[in-house]
């Protein structure tokens, strides 16, 4: 790897800020393979430096990859000058080396993977390379068997080729002018079929409906049936609005969409959107070995 800053090496070990670290540095408490050294400017090479700080080696961690729980609004985009990007919502002290690993359009949240591996992406995001993503979708309309089917065999959007196999699974279907509780409204459905979890629901829900019936705002004015499907579906490729385009090619229209799982890492219940975590060691390797 590339020399760097000794002073930045610190700062992106959590060890301050620029400002705190040139004082640690002063204090003598950081050595250089052994020698004790107080120039923040001095260079290093992590991986070949064995810097340690009151005696603590401090291991170089090449790869960096987050998990962000990306609310509704918010743009998977490294800069905007116009609208919040998902970069707004990460502090890390290595945020400039991150990207985002996909794209989820604007009303779409969940799951989102943000790292500094070009070819890690490049491979996760390869339909060659079948790598799963899993949604959870409020659907106007009723989904059948005959919809299944036709997931599983690939759909037309309006492309040269049909889309590649999906797997659809139908959670529940309710009569959208049914009026339901809160608990049945409630996140919990989003994830039963990876747990019995439950989350309240998320206020930004009601932003990602369209066009309402005028009585309940229940999207019901969207369906012929009057029908709203709750599903979870898989797929292996990301093209533009995809999971949008495949219902609509069903005569039906998504009302709510949320990521739950990509490359086999589902998304951590602890996270409120808008909120992120680095991934942990164990969910690195696994990421590592799938892609």
């Amino acid at each position: 790897m590339a020399q760097i800053r000794l002073d930045r090496f610190l700062a992106e070990h959590g060890a301050g800020t620029r400002s705190e670290v040139k004082k640690i540095l002063r204090s003598g408490r950081v050595a250089v393979s052994g020698v004790v050294e107080t120039r923040p400017e001095r260079k290093v090479e992590p991986g070949n430096d064995r810097i340690t700080l009151d005696g603590r080696e401090l291991l170089w961690q090449p790869f960096v990859c987050l998990m962000l729980h990306k609310p509704a609004g918010c743009i998977t985009a490294t800069e905007d000058r116009r609208q919040q990007t998902v970069m707004d919502l990460i502090d890390h002290p290595r945020k400039k080396e991150l990207f985002p690993v996909g794209r989820l359009d604007l009303d779409t949240e969940g799951l989102l993977l943000l790292m500094n591996d070009g070819a890690l992406a490049h491979r996760m995001l390869s339909p060659k390379h079948h790598v799963e993503k899993t949604y959870f979708a409020r659907v106007a309309g009723e989904v059948t068997g005959e919809d299944v089917e036709a997931f599983r065999l690939g759909v037309d959007i309006g492309e040269k080729e049909l889309t590649l196999p999906a797997k659809l699974s139908i959670l529940r279907v309710t009569d959208a002018h049914t009026k339901r509780s809160e608990a049945d409204c409630s996140e919990s459905e989003i994830n039963r079929e990876q747990s019995n979890r439950e989350e309240e629901r998320n206020p930004e829900e009601e932003r990602t409906h369209g066009t309402h019936c005028e009585d309940c705002k229940c999207g019901a004015g969207l369906s012929q049936d009057g029908a709203i499907s709750e599903v979870t579906l898989t797929i292996c490729e990301g093209k533009f609005h995809q999971v949008k385009r495949m219902f609509e090619a069903r005569g039906k229209k998504v009302l709510y969409l949320k990521r739950i799982s990509m490359a086999g890492l589902g998304l951590d219940d602890a996270l409120a959107p808008g909120q992120w975590r680095e991934l942990t060691k164990e969910e690195m390797e696994r990421l590592q070995t799938l892609c």
